[in-house]
């Protein structure tokens, strides 16, 4: 998606400067071309050096620079790109280009230009949180500058609070969104899409818990599919090490019944897609303290069923949605219990895959899917689970 475009990359004065290296290697490795302007604070942070050895051209400074006026100008610079990204976004850069100040050469660039902008904030949870940094972001907002985080967590100050500038793959994943072609279709502009992902954790006692090896890895490149088509988006997630997909409202779960509360809760909505691996029963009592060794062996746990969340959604009286996708994680005869699990729960669609040992599929990248619906069943060649998500995402909305 990134192949020949140029980025202007403006590196701003703060600690997240280091990412900033990984982000220009990062798109670099997707095709695309990286021209920087590292400001006065942001050298005091990462070398010159450093941003010209990963970038392969010169680093841009100084807005009074003979040399660089003569061959290209700020003017030249700022226009020259496809998209400008400002990453680390300090307090004092989004406060310049709110007020339309230009006083050295990324807020020149920044003024200057005519192309679309994308600003990755990092800052003081307390700078962030100022009615003066709120107000600016407000503003640019308005005249169409786009942002990327920033992410909640602790920060170099000791601090701990949102102002965490965003990791390199969710400015990456943010910057691939601006970048879509035009031509392009979006399909689900305009549709709300509920999708849940992970494994579900049903308590035995306060340490211990049951649960699935999914890594909710497919669950996440669906959703990011979805948002990228358009959609409003809403994750509900078990527990996973996954990061929260970029424009996307995400909501954390552990067991299946927090799980189905929080999607009946999104409802309504135009799509909903359960690629969550959910636990099908749970322990009738949880002990309320740690359970321990003794000489009458091993604990008797008796179990009861948890609620069904895709059969309760399909079959919804009110609120079922326009289409309903449901996903069946199989050892054996994957696609005769797929086709059952259909006439069972009441969706629109099942995708089955097999998920034994020796597929890797739980915690792996990569996917073969067999789609079942009532007019039969389609088999996808392996591929990445982006890719099967990309691929499922086109099918439900072209079944719309």
């Amino acid at each position: 998606m990134l192949q020949s475009k140029r980025i202007l990359l403006i590196i701003g004065g703060g600690i997240a400067a280091y990412k900033s290296l990984e982000l220009i290697r990062r798109l670099q490795d997707r095709g695309a071309s990286v021209h920087c302007i590292l400001t006065r604070a942001g050298a005091e942070f990462v070398t010159p050096l450093s941003v010209g050895s990963l970038s392969g051209g010169k680093v841009h400074q100084e807005l009074f620079s003979l040399t660089d006026e003569a061959e290209m100008g700020h003017i030249e610079l700022s226009r020259d790109a496809d998209l400008m990204v400002v990453a680390p976004a300090t307090a004092d850069l989004m406060a310049k280009m709110a007020q339309g100040l230009a006083n050295d050469l990324a807020s020149t660039a920044l003024l200057a230009t005519d192309k679309r902008v994308l600003l990755a904030p990092a800052m003081n949870v307390r700078m962030w949180l100022h009615p003066a940094t709120q107000r600016n972001l407000a503003i640019l907002k308005g005249d169409g500058v786009e942002t990327v985080g920033p992410n909640d967590g602790g920060m170099a100050c000791g601090e701990f609070g949102p102002g965490r500038m965003a990791e390199p793959h969710e400015i990456i994943a943010a910057i691939e969104r601006m970048m879509q072609d035009p031509a392009v279709s979006r399909p689900l502009v305009g549709k709300r899409v509920v999708v849940t992902s992970g494994p579900t954790r049903e308590a035995i006692d306060p340490v211990r818990y049951l649960s699935n090896n999914s890594s909710g890895k497919q669950g996440h490149a669906i959703a990011k599919a979805a948002a990228e088509a358009g959609a409003e988006v809403v994750l509900v997630t078990g527990p996973v090490n996954l990061p929260d997909p970029v424009g996307v409202t995400v909501v954390h779960v552990e067991s299946a019944r927090d799980m189905l509360t929080a999607v009946e809760q999104a409802l309504p909505a135009t799509i909903a897609i359960f690629a969550a691996a959910v636990a099908d029963w749970r322990v009738a009592d949880v002990a309320g303290a740690k359970l321990k060794k003794g000489p009458a062996g091993p604990p008797s746990l008796a179990f009861v069923e948890n609620p069904d969340i895709l059969a309760t959604v399909a079959k919804h009286p009110s609120k079922r949605p326009q289409l309903v996708v449901g996903f069946a994680a199989e050892t054996e005869a994957v696609i005769d219990n797929a086709r059952a699990k259909l006439a069972r729960k009441g969706s629109d669609l099942i995708v089955a895959n097999d998920v034994g040992v020796a597929t890797g599929t739980f915690g792996g990248d990569a996917n073969t899917v067999h789609i079942v619906s009532a007019d039969g069943v389609e088999t996808w060649a392996r591929q990445s689970k982006d890719d099967v998500a990309r691929a499922l995402i086109a099918l439900v909305a072209k079944r719309l």
